[in-house]
């Protein structure tokens, strides 16, 4: 070990670590693959939570209401996103952070009202 430059010597438990990682993530995978069960049945085949069959064409149409809650999340996403920050630095953005922020989270709600009144809400 004497041959290493001393900063590749600072990454050795690094390296230690990431290929005991990986040859353990290889072995339980290896593993579960050779000693879990292999027969499908019903359930594993059947249709589950985004309502259509598992073995459909991939081309199929969707309704709308899927893209219409994945733009709603998108919103509620990135308002948490926006949020913490704004939270951990309100002492030192003032007043007008403060205005702006709550600008922010009058347009996010006209935006979810919007939604709720096209029944984008309500699932059937």
């Amino acid at each position: 070990m004497e041959s290493l430059p001393e900063f590749l010597l600072d990454y050795l438990p690094v390296l230690i670590f990431l290929i005991i990682a990986i040859a353990l993530s290889a072995i339980i995978l290896a593993a579960s693959w050779l000693l879990g069960p292999k027969k499908p049945y019903s359930d594993k085949v059947s249709t589950y939570e985004c309502g259509f069959g598992a073995f459909e064409d991939a081309r199929g149409r969707f309704a709308v209401r899927y893209y219409l809650v994945a733009i709603l999340f998108i919103i509620f996403d990135l308002e948490v996103a926006f949020l913490f920050p704004w939270a951990v630095s309100l002492g030192e953005v003032g007043l007008f952070g403060f205005w702006s922020m709550l600008v922010f989270l009058a347009v996010l709600t006209v935006g979810f009202v919007y939604e709720w009144r096209k029944g984008a809400l309500e699932w059937e």
